[in-house]
């Protein structure tokens, strides 16, 4: 087994797998010590043909396989496609499309919440994937003969059960319900987040607007230096850091050297420099002018226990249809829905989820449904 390392390798068999209508793709990464993804290895393969790609081989340009992820008549089938689909965006400045997830898929054709890639194959071909080489440090080379094999493992199996999961969403006519979900999945907006909005990754700590503003500032000012540096958002400030910032509002580095979060001469450094230049320009903002802390939820009387009949409610649609409960909707869209009836902006009340079971939620809420146990078993009745 050959990995490719060469440009025209690697043209001659995006060649080849080009004349495919479908062509499965993985890819194999670290970022344990890095803010971006650094691609290792490429895995493809069609009816036809596979491929193994080394990223790392000097002088090899990627270009062939970036031009077949943006080839419109093929479409490109991952399993759990959402990390692979950031590492092409980061390095080829765009993102796959059409796409296929098979995670999805089997998700919308009853296979469970969370199976995963092995288990999905083992019940698809009856195959067994042997993941012993699970946790590779795939930068090192050479990689083994062993490794190759799990690697090309992963796009081999997924042709079988891409063709089995498409056979059956034909059959059960939901292929449109697939394609509402892909069309998140390969929306730019799931990838590019701005720096002004890293401040969502945190959790609310603050009960003061000066100390929201300090904290979007520092987690602003985080996100762009990890960037920079290519390092974990951790490894730059810890998440507690932040948060007695915000409190404390160091104005300079000797306020900064007594927090007891960030390490001990830390001050000294550049980036407390930078840090403390954040912090400044948010506590110099007009009172006026400062960010409105954001609304905690307040649920109406009786939310509560209609959130507790949705769950049931959507477990039964769910087993009824043979579909995850989580694709169908969310405990956050259960919440809203509860609270805030037909105004809940939530993707339960769009689209084929609203006619499975956003419009059987919404009468429940009203009253106009009900839950009862009969003969062993629950079901829904009209009121």
């Amino acid at each position: 087994m050959q990995l490719i390392t060469t440009t025209a390798e690697l043209q001659a068999a995006i060649d080849i797998l080009s004349r495919s209508p479908f062509v499965t793709v993985d890819t194999e990464f670290i970022r344990e010590t890095t803010f971006w993804p650094e691609l290792c290895l490429i895995q493809m393969a069609s009816e036809e043909t596979t491929a193994l790609v080394d990223p790392l081989a000097p002088g090899l340009d990627l270009k062939p396989f970036f031009d077949l992820m943006a080839n419109e008549s093929i479409l490109k089938v991952f399993h759990a496609a959402r990390q692979d689909i950031e590492i092409v965006h980061y390095r080829g400045g765009l993102i796959p499309h059409p796409v296929f997830d098979t995670q999805v898929a089997a998700m919308v054709c009853g296979f469970g919440d969370s199976i995963s890639y092995d288990q999905l194959v083992a019940k698809i071909s009856g195959a067994h994937i042997d993941k012993t080489s699970r946790f590779t440090d795939w930068r090192h080379r050479p990689l083994s003969e062993k490794q190759l094999v799990y690697a090309l493992a992963d796009v081999t199996h997924l042709v079988d059960v891409y063709k089995h999961l498409a056979a059956e969403l034909k059959r059960e006519d939901r292929a449109h319900w697939l394609n509402e979900e892909m069309e998140v999945l390969t929306s730019p907006s799931t990838y590019d987040l701005h720096p002004d909005d890293a401040w969502t990754r945190l959790k609310m700590r603050v009960r003061k607007p000066q100390e929201f503003a300090v904290l979007q500032a520092v987690a602003r000012w985080r996100e762009l230096e990890a960037r920079e540096r290519n390092v974990p958002r951790s490894r730059v400030l810890k998440d507690d850091a932040i948060y007695e910032i915000a409190q404390q509002q160091p104005k300079d580095t000797a306020a900064l050297a007594k927090l007891r979060s960030t390490p001990k001469g830390w001050e000294r450094s550049s980036a407390a420099t930078g840090l403390v230049l954040a912090v400044n320009k948010a506590l110099a903002i007009p009172k006026e002018e400062l960010p409105r802390l954001p609304k905690p939820a307040n649920n109406p009387e009786g939310a509560s226990a209609a959130q507790e009949l949705l769950k049931v409610l959507l477990k039964l649609v769910a087993e009824d249809h043979g579909v995850a409960a989580k694709v169908i909707a969310s405990g956050d869209d259960l919440e809203r829905i509860a609270s805030e009836g037909e105004k809940a902006d939530v993707q339960a009340l769009h689209g084929w989820r609203r006619d499975v079971f956003g419009d059987k939620a919404l009468k429940l809420a009203r009253g106009e449904l009900a839950i009862r146990f009969k003969d062993r078993k629950l079901g829904v009745f009209e009121v």
